[in-house]
């Protein structure tokens, strides 16, 4: 059993478009629950304009997320956290207390890049009552062949931190898989290239 919290340093970073669409990739595979931590709720409402049938749970952890959490480590094989974009709310430091991984979400922005500098050292202190915590950037909603995209690799490569491999891409899929209650994975062609980075990126988590 796997626990995976998805957390934003600051908003708009696609955080709940990555939680959502990495879970029902693992969904896929074996049992998951995606748990909305998020005073937003924006997976919870995601998941109330999607199709039952499609298989992924998502319950609120907005309150007492621990609690959530630890009633659910039974009945699934991973839990991922879709936490608030900001590592100093109480949902933020519950999820780095009880996760095995947290995936943090970077946009090709400088402003992304200065959020993240100083995550590392919340990291290296929930470590100390969390020991087998891992933490893995991700950069999210590239646009591709620009400059400045290239120059965030070189940027992060800097930064006491993992980086994932694969970078999540700007594509109109992921909106319109959203708007349609869906994952990219059940978008078929539309959604074909999206979901083949998703689930590269799963198999870099997964290894972590």
């Amino acid at each position: 059993m796997s626990i995976i919290a998805i957390l934003g340093n600051k908003g708009g970073t696609g955080k709940t478009t990555l939680s959502v669409n990495i879970a029902s990739g693992l969904s896929k595979s074996g049992s998951i629950v995606l748990v909305d931590a998020d005073p937003q709720r924006s997976s919870l409402q995601w998941s109330q304009i999607r199709d039952e049938e499609r298989g992924l749970p998502v319950v609120e952890g907005v309150d007492d997320l621990e609690s959530v959490v630890d009633q659910l480590k039974d009945q699934f094989e991973h839990i991922v956290v879709d936490c608030p974009p900001s590592i100093h709310t109480e949902q933020s430091g519950q999820a780095l207390s009880f996760s095995d991984t947290v995936l943090v979400p970077v946009q090709p922005s400088p402003y992304d890049l200065w959020a993240t500098v100083h995550l590392e050292e919340y990291l290296q202190e929930a470590r100390k009552s969390n020991p087998r915590l891992t933490a893995m950037m991700v950069v999210n909603q590239v646009e591709p062949r620009t400059r400045f995209s290239k120059f965030v690799f070189q940027a992060l490569s800097e930064i006491d931190m993992l980086a994932a491999e694969t970078p999540i891409y700007r594509r109109v899929a992921y909106k319109y898989s959203v708007l349609e209650g869906r994952s990219v994975h059940d978008m078929g062609s539309r959604g074909r290239a999206a979901s083949e980075e998703i689930y590269k990126l799963i198999d870099e988590v997964i290894k972590v």
